[in-house]
């Protein structure tokens, strides 16, 4: 397939087949009123150099450049990606967000992102695992929205330690429906306070996020076997941190149903916000209500393997009004990058790389707590968790960024209770000495 501009030559005989002698002929159709019609005033084309340092010019205005020290996760984490993914990412195959609908062109593409899904199902732990969604945050939502189409329930509950901005994700989706969303708040381990799950005999599914929110490590068992007292209520396992699954066991193994969160952490730089990549798996008897895509693996009439895209009952086929989601992704490009960093880890650097994390940010802890730092939730975390500084730290957090030092999240913005409480995050980005420079300027 070439992307090369069409010769004048190929316009005129373009042109002349449907009838038109210039190219403005084929907009007549739209009125005046919804066209510009003046000059528009944009400055100068600029050299590839003058972009360049433009550019720089921008990155170095950031409120955090690529100098700074960012000790915030929150959804969004700076890990390492290694040479060999960009490099393979960049080859033109790869860089389409064509969706492959005709198997015949596209076996490529299909294959990686078969292998995707294969590598998210043993991340998570379950049997099957869509082609991707936009997020984290609408993989949720679509998870509890897959809960009411299998129980034909009509209320879901959350707990209060989800990321706020799913949640808020999930009440946006879930308002015009007529479905009801509760919420479960969490207790003073920082963690979902299961003494406040009420009647399950009215509960399609119940969504928790681990490691939660505050980087607490919930305990699936427990909230499993609770929520499969009743065998028809579904339990839903969100995540912001995949890498977490490295060192503590997979969702599907502490009993969730469906497990939907954030792929972001493998292989897809943070990029101010976005894109992100919606890791989504459940059980197979869930499969047919599974929103977006799969792909499967098939062999054709000559006995050769082949992928194409199956259970794509989305609004543009055949379903309709009762398809499973109006997901149209355009990730398959996130979705490969992810495969190719879990690839390139394999299951032992995985491992390694998590318990990395772990060695680094319990460091961290151990220091702040050493210099009377306060550390309210007493839960085993992973990656992020939460201090809370004296009163009047405020001020301090934005002082420390003249010095190019983010000392965290402040969590009052989504939890007015937590006055004073910051998340902090490290990951394997940070050294030693970033970690004590933190420690003396936060307790100086």
């Amino acid at each position: 397939m070439r992307y090369l501009p069409h010769t004048q030559a190929e316009i005129d005989a373009m042109l002349k087949v449907v009838g038109a002698k210039h190219l403005e002929d084929l907009f007549k159709t739209i009125p005046d009123q919804c066209c510009t019609l003046t000059h528009l005033d944009l400055p100068e084309p600029l050299t590839e150099w003058e972009l360049n340092s433009h550019m720089d010019e921008l990155a170095a205005s950031m409120g955090a450049s690529a100098g700074h020290k960012v000790f915030m996760g929150a959804g969004s984490y700076h890990h390492h990606i290694p040479a060999v993914c960009s490099n393979l990412l960049s080859r033109g195959e790869f860089v389409t967000a064509y969706t492959p609908y005709q198997p015949e062109i596209s076996q490529g593409t299909l294959q990686a992102i078969y292998e995707y899904q294969t590598l998210v199902t043993r991340l998570l732990g379950l049997d099957v695992a869509n082609a991707s969604m936009y997020d984290g945050a609408s993989g949720l939502a679509e998870a509890l929205l897959m809960t009411i189409r299998v129980t034909r329930r009509k209320k879901v509950a959350i707990s209060a330690a989800v990321h706020p901005l799913y949640r808020k994700v999930v009440r946006t989706y879930f308002e015009p429906t007529g479905y009801e969303v509760v919420e479960i708040p969490f207790d003073g381990s920082g963690r979902t306070d299961l003494k406040q799950i009420g009647d399950l005999d009215q509960l399609a599914g119940l969504a928790v996020q681990s490691p939660n929110f505050f980087g607490c490590v919930e305990d699936l068992q427990t909230i499993g076997d609770r929520i499969h007292g009743d065998p028809k209520t579904l339990f839903v396992v969100g995540f912001c941190e995949p890498l977490a699954y490295g060192l503590y066991k997979s969702p599907g193994a502490l009993g969730a149903d469906i497990a939907a969160g954030e792929g972001q952490s493998f292989g897809i730089p943070q990029s101010f916000g976005g894109p992100g990549l919606g890791m989504f798996a459940a059980r197979q008897k869930y499969v047919r209500n599974m929103p977006g895509r799969l792909v499967g693996q098939t062999t054709d009439k000559e006995g050769k393997r082949g992928f194409v895209l199956t259970l794509s009952t989305r609004e543009q086929h055949i379903r309709r009004e009762k398809a499973t989601s109006n997901i149209c992704s355009n990730q398959g490009l996130c979705a490969t990058a992810s495969a190719m960093y879990m690839a390139t880890l394999g299951g032992t650097g995985i491992r390694k790389l998590a318990r990395l994390n772990y060695d680094k940010s319990e460091y961290l802890k151990g220091a702040l707590a050493a210099a009377g730092i306060e550390l309210p939730f007493k839960s085993p975390t992973f990656n992020e968790f939460v201090a809370k500084f004296p009163p009047g730290f405020d001020a301090t957090h934005r002082a420390l960024r003249d010095k190019k030092i983010v000392a965290g999240l402040r969590l009052e913005r989504f939890y007015p209770q937590l006055s004073d409480h910051y998340l902090l995050c490290v990951t394997e980005t940070f050294s030693k000495s970033d970690l004590d420079t933190l420690v003396k300027e936060v307790t100086s």
